[in-house]
C-alpha cells in the first residue's frame, strides 16, 4: 500500500541554463522561466548533470529531492519487480527540449562502454517524440557512409561542422513523428523543433563539433576521457535498412485512442503511450505524464484523483494503482518492463 510519500505529484518546472539557446515554449507549457539559455527541463528526474552533485534532479512541490523520497520508500515508488530487475534505479530521464538552435553534432556511450570506461550502469540511449517542428524540419541520425576513426577524428580536429553534418543522413520529421536514436549514432537536431525527449538515465554526451556553441569542446566535450578513447564508443557504419525502418514511428495528436508510441527496438530502454480520455486502464507503475490537450482528471485504482491541465507534469508512483484519464491527453513515460 502507498504511505504519504508515495503519492501522484504534480512537479514544479526544472529549466536550468545549458550551452545552447532556448526555451521559451518550455516556459510557456510548463510556467517555467522560458529563455535565451534554458532549453531544456528535465521532467521527474533522479539524474545529475555530468559531473555535478545535484544539478538536474527534480524537487516535488514541498521542496523534497524525488531522488531521496523514492530512495526512502523505493517499493511504493517502483514496485517489487521493478526493483529485483533494477533495483532502485527509475531506469528513466525525460527531457523537454526547446532549441532556437541547431543542437550540435554528438553521439552518447552504450552501457558496455559507459561501464568500462565510466563505471556507469548505463548509457545514453535516447528517443525523441516531435510534438512541434517548423516546415520542412530535418533530424540528422546516423552517418550516410562508412566512416574511419581518423576521418571523423581529423573533422573534430579541425573544427569542420560542414563535414560533419555533411557525413549525416538527415531525416525531415512533423509533429507527431518518434524517432528512436540508438546509443552511439551520431545525430544533431535542427532549429526550431520541440521535442519530448525519453533516455537511459545518465548525461553522457560527447561532442564532435562546438564552434558557435556556449562550451568549450576540447575541454568538456568528451567526458574527460580525451577523444582518442571517446570515438571508441562511435557508431562508424550507417544505420542498416531494417533499422532504419524500425526508428520511426508516429503518433497522431488527434488519436481518440491509446496507443503505444515506439516500435519494440525501444522495449529495452523506456516505453512511452498516447493516452486520451478513452476508457484504457494503464497497469500500475512508475510513470511521468505530461498532459498536452483538455483540461481533465487522472483517475487512480488506489489514490485520490487528480485534476490535470495543459502543461502539468505528473510523476506516478507504483503504489498509486491503475490509471486512466478523463478530458484530457498527453504522453505517459515509463521503464522498461520489469
Amino acid at each position: 500500500m502507498s504511505n504519504l510519500l508515495a503519492q501522484p505529484s504534480k512537479l514544479p518546472s526544472n529549466q536550468f541554463d545549458h550551452f545552447y539557446k532556448g526555451g521559451y515554449r518550455i516556459g510557456k507549457l510548463r510556467k517555467g522561466p522560458g529563455g535565451p539559455m534554458r532549453p531544456e527541463e528535465w521532467i521527474a528526474s533522479t539524474t545529475t548533470r555530468f559531473g555535478q552533485q545535484e544539478n538536474g534532479l527534480s524537487k516535488l512541490l514541498n521542496g523534497q529531492l524525488l531522488k531521496d523520497v523514492i530512495a526512502a520508500d523505493p517499493r511504493s515508488w517502483l514496485g517489487e519487480k521493478h526493483i529485483q530487475r533494477f533495483g532502485i534505479s527509475t531506469e528513466i530521464l525525460v527531457k523537454l527540449l526547446d532549441p532556437d538552435q541547431r543542437l550540435p553534432v554528438h553521439y552518447h556511450p552504450d552501457q558496455k562502454f559507459a561501464k568500462e570506461k565510466l563505471q556507469l550502469n548505463h548509457g545514453k540511449t535516447e528517443a525523441w517524440i516531435i510534438l512541434d517542428a517548423p516546415a520542412g524540419a530535418k533530424v540528422g541520425i546516423g552517418f550516410k557512409s562508412q566512416m574511419a576513426k581518423k576521418e571523423v577524428a581529423a573533422l573534430v580536429s579541425s573544427h569542420d561542422s560542414t563535414g560533419l553534418l555533411n557525413s549525416l543522413e538527415f531525416k525531415q520529421v512533423r509533429a507527431g513523428d518518434a524517432v528512436f536514436v540508438p546509443a552511439g549514432v551520431p545525430h544533431a537536431i535542427e532549429s526550431g523543433i520541440f521535442v519530448l525527449e525519453l533516455q537511459e538515465p545518465t548525461d553522457l554526451s560527447i561532442l564532435l563539433e562546438w564552434d558557435g556553441f556556449a562550451v568549450d569542446g576540447d575541454k568538456d566535450g568528451h567526458l574527460n576521457l580525451g577523444f582518442d578513447t571517446a570515438l571508441d564508443a562511435l557508431r562508424l557504419d550507417p544505420l542498416s535498412d531494417e533499422q532504419q525502418g524500425q526508428i520511426i514511428s508516429r503518433f497522431e495528436s488527434s488519436d481518440v485512442i491509446s496507443h503505444g508510441i515506439f516500435k519494440s527496438i525501444a522495449d529495452n530502454f523506456f516505453r512511452a503511450d498516447y493516452l486520451t480520455g478513452d476508457s484504457r486502464k494503464i497497469e500500475p507503475g512508475f510513470g511521468i505524464f505530461l498532459a498536452l490537450a483538455g483540461n481533465g482528471v487522472m483517475r487512480f485504482s488506489n489514490s485520490n484523483p487528480l485534476e490535470v491541465n495543459i502543461g502539468d507534469a505528473i510523476v506516478v508512483p507504483y503504489s498509486a494503482g491503475e490509471l486512466n484519464l478523463e478530458n484530457c491527453a498527453g504522453i505517459l513515460s515509463r521503464p522498461p518492463k520489469a
